[in-house]
């Protein structure tokens, strides 16, 4: 069986624990969040979107 949760649901879940544990102010969360935002709309994204999915094909190929 196969599992799969989008990265966004984890990220949010991350970020949901430093913010409960303390170990992240909520005015650094807020940053993040915009930093993202932000990313998103440069040049940078693409590169920054096959990263992501070359470290998560990586990690879902060690499982097998």
């Amino acid at each position: 069986m196969i599992l799969t949760i989008p990265l966004v649901l984890l990220l949010a879940a991350l970020l949901a624990m430093l913010l409960r544990f303390r170990a992240l102010g909520a005015g650094a969360a807020i940053v993040a969040a915009l930093f993202g935002f932000y990313l998103a709309d440069t040049s940078a994204a693409a590169t920054v979107n096959q990263l992501v999915t070359a470290v998560t094909g990586a990690l879902a190929g060690t499982g097998r």
